[in-house]
């Protein structure tokens, strides 16, 4: 990478760095979790953060939009929420110097750098059409008009994985462009009597702000540059192929467990996801152990397990780790040819 690039990778290092310090005077633990919601923000990409109640989701993403200097909107989702009441709508208003009546776009808490989106499957497929346009497209469409999103723009949405009734499942287009499926999990025992003194203290303490939306961007388009070896690539795209019941070289406990496993967008987020936390952990190049550790949270709702699966307790989880440990890490194993052929080219490189 040119020189100037090395230095900007130093810059989002210290700024990650910054970040997980500045949230864990509030969050307590889930480093992990910190982390990946990280990988997904600096990779231009859309998180689903699922966990039982009182795991502080909600908090933790409320922290990050703390300590970024971006424009913030929570929209708790319920099932009588109309798409305009996310989008906004169109009202007739009158001038009252000459009385001509016209038709005004008022918008809805869409139009924000980040959002909130709280319980999102507790709204109706309409409503979730309207967010779905919005998390692809980048816009949304009023009256037959389109109205551009503010830039970045990224999505977080909580999900409650036990209690099922009243709610409408996403389907599986949906979950599709959420970049990273993030498990939210139990703290420890310390971690769990440090939440317990900080929340039940006298005054809260707060965050300050670490980054602008122009240092996100800039920070988007250095990721976007790292350099992947071809042989890193082909693993991730491997890893991807492999889940594929249908694929000719699929394992046995693939086609055994699996119905349907993750498409080409898996193979391109596992790459940009493998940048993105190459860059965090201060290296300009990705490694596959890069790859694999960003393997879970890319494909674990993308892969959909049949009865098989649930008779014997297996999750998408057991069938990813069970591939991550088959698949080879070995370069001349993953390449066709036995060698490692050249790096691949940035996006922008001529």
């Amino acid at each position: 990478m040119p020189h100037e690039d090395l230095a900007a990778v130093e810059r989002l290092t210290d700024a990650f760095q910054k970040l997980r310090s500045e949230m864990g005077k509030i969050i307590v633990g889930q480093q992990d979790v910190l982390e990946e919601l990280l990988i997904a923000i600096f990779a231009r990409g859309h998180c689903l953060l699922i966990g039982v109640p009182g795991l502080a989701k909600t908090l933790m993403i409320h922290t990050l939009a703390d300590a970024l200097n971006l424009s913030f909107n929570r929209i708790q989702f319920t099932p009588d929420l109309m798409p305009s009441d996310i989008t906004g709508t169109e009202v007739i208003q009158e001038d009252k110097a000459t009385g001509v009546r016209q038709f005004k776009f008022l918008r809805g808490p869409i139009f924000a750098n980040l959002i909130l989106a709280d319980e999102i499957n507790r709204t109706p497929p309409k409503t979730q059409a309207a967010l779905l346009e919005a998390m692809q497209e980048r816009q949304a469409t009023v009256g037959g008009e389109r109205h551009r999103l503010p830039d970045p723009f990224f999505v977080l949405a909580t999900q409650n994985p036990i209690e099922q009734e009243g709610t409408y499942p996403l389907p599986e287009a949906q979950l599709d462009r959420f970049m990273l499926n993030i498990l939210v999990d139990y703290p420890t025992e310390d971690e769990e009597l440090e939440v317990v003194r900080v929340t039940t203290s006298a005054k809260p303490p707060s965050v300050d702000k670490v980054l602008s939306g122009a240092d996100i961007l800039e920070m988007q388009q250095i990721v976007r540059k790292v350099p992947v070896a071809d042989h890193v690539g082909r693993y991730a795209v491997r890893l991807a192929r492999l889940t594929r019941p249908t694929q000719a070289d699929s394992p046995q406990f693939v086609r055994d467990f699996v119905s349907w496993g993750a498409g080409p967008r898996a193979s391109q987020y596992l790459v940009l996801a493998g940048k993105a936390r190459a860059v965090l952990m201060g290296r300009p190049y990705v490694s596959i152990e890069d790859i694999r550790a960003v393997a879970g949270p890319v494909l674990r709702h993308r892969i959909v397990t049949n009865f098989n699966a649930e008779a014997e307790g297996l999750r998408p989880d057991d069938v990813i780790a069970r591939l991550v440990t088959s698949l080879s890490a070995d370069p001349s194993e993953a390449s066709e040819s036995g060698r490692v052929p050249k790096l691949f080219k940035s996006a922008d490189a001529s």
